[in-house]
C-alpha cells in the first residue's frame, strides 16, 4: 500500500535529512537514482504518514528494507529490530572502516546485513566519494 505524501512534507523530510539518505549516508548528489521517502513503520502496518515515521532513502535502501522492521543479526542468528533514524542516532549503530559501513550493535549489524551496504558497487561508490572527502 502507498501513501500520498505532500510536498511540504517530502521537503521537511529531505531538509531534516541534509539531503543524505538515513540510512547509508549517500548525498543525493551523488545517487543514480532520485531518493524516496520511506515509512520507518510501513502504512500496512499501521505507520502513519507524518515526519517522525518518514525517512530519506536511496533507492537500493529502500528496496532491500521494504516494510521489514527486523531482521536476522548475522552475528547471533536472533531476529533483531532494524535502525530506526528517527529514534536512534547513526554513529550509535554504525562505524566507517575504510569504506565499509560496519554495524556496532545488534541493530546496526541486521540493518548491514539486510541493506547490504556493503556490496561491491557500493563499496565502489563509497570509494570515490571518500577519495574526493564527499562522503560522509
Amino acid at each position: 500500500m502507498t501513501s500520498y505524501i505532500p510536498v511540504s512534507l517530502r521537503q521537511q523530510v529531505v531538509h531534516r535529512a541534509e539531503e543524505k539518505y538515513e540510512y547509508c549516508r549517500i548525498h543525493q548528489n551523488f545517487s543514480t537514482y532520485t531518493h524516496e521517502i520511506d515509512h520507518v513503520l510501513a502504512v500496512k502496518h499501521g505507520g502513519e504518514t507524518i515526519s517522525e515515521n518518514l525517512v530519506l532513502s536511496c533507492l537500493p535502501c529502500n528496496r532491500r528494507k521494504g516494510s521489514d522492521l527486523t531482521s536476522i543479526d548475522p552475528f547471533t542468528g536472533e531476529i533483531t529490530p532494524l535502525f530506526n533514524p528517527r529514534l536512534q542516532t547513526w554513529t550509535d549503530h554504525f562505524t566507517l572502516v575504510d569504506d565499509h559501513i560496519l554495524g556496532i550493535t545488534p541493530s546496526g549489524r541486521t540493518t548491514v546485513f539486510l541493506l547490504k551496504f556493503n556490496e561491491p558497487t557500493r563499496l565502489q561508490i563509497r570509494q570515490v566519494l571518500i577519495s574526493q572527502k564527499l562522503y560522509p
